[in-house]
């Protein structure tokens, strides 16, 4: 249940309120289908890179030529780029109608895993910075989640005692790692689970 009526509560983005389809149409980008095997191979071969380009430390041209050298590409490197950036797609149907009924009794932020392209995207196709008092992207401020720190910053920034808030994200990780710092936190995944565990536990009527 929450503390007070101004308690903060905190969003993942990517599969709580944002659809991001991700390896979902990376073989478009490809010169040759790749066996789900080869891809998760692939996953972890470039995970380095991935992180880093989440934590500001690669800009976009880096990532792809780190990307393409694991990675059998078949587009050129900007397109790969734009095709990249369309990959965080939408929000949710509904997602803009429930933080609106939140907005009136929480302070609302978000915090996201991503990078320079999509939350450009996010920014500036999207909207969705406008929607939280803080909307906290890993690429701005050098942490990422699961890392402790990223949460403490949110707090500090924010100033809100880790009792006074709460965090939803699609990811156990993500989810424990809040929960180690004291914030309450929730496992959930799209918009239809968030606003169920927002009323089983008292955050909406």
């Amino acid at each position: 249940m929450p503390d007070s009526p101004r308690e903060l509560l905190v969003f993942d983005l990517g599969g709580v309120l944002l659809e991001y389809s991700g390896l979902q149409d990376i073989h478009g980008v490809l010169s040759e289908k790749l066996t789900l095997e080869r891809t998760l191979q692939l996953v972890e071969a470039t995970s380095e890179h991935w992180s880093a380009f989440e934590l500001g430390q690669l800009t976009p041209l880096e990532f792809v030529e780190r990307f393409a050298e694991h990675w059998p590409l078949g587009v050129p490197h900007d397109r790969f780029l734009t095709e990249f950036e369309s990959w965080s797609r939408r929000l949710y149907p509904g997602a803009g109608e429930l933080l609106d009924e939140l907005r009136a009794s929480f302070r609302l932020a978000a915090l996201s895993n991503t990078n320079y392209l999509h939350w450009r995207r996010n920014s500036e196709v999207l909207g969705i910075p406008a929607l939280f008092e803080r909307a906290f992207a890993s690429h701005e401020i050098g942490l990422r989640k699961p890392a402790l720190e990223v949460y403490e910053h949110v707090l500090i920034e924010l100033d809100v005692r880790p009792a006074d808030a709460t965090f939803f994200d699609d990811l156990e990780a993500n989810v424990e790692a809040a929960r180690r710092v004291g914030m309450r936190a929730y496992r959930v995944q799209g918009v239809e689970e968030l606003r169920a565990c927002l009323r089983e536990n008292g955050y909406l009527p």
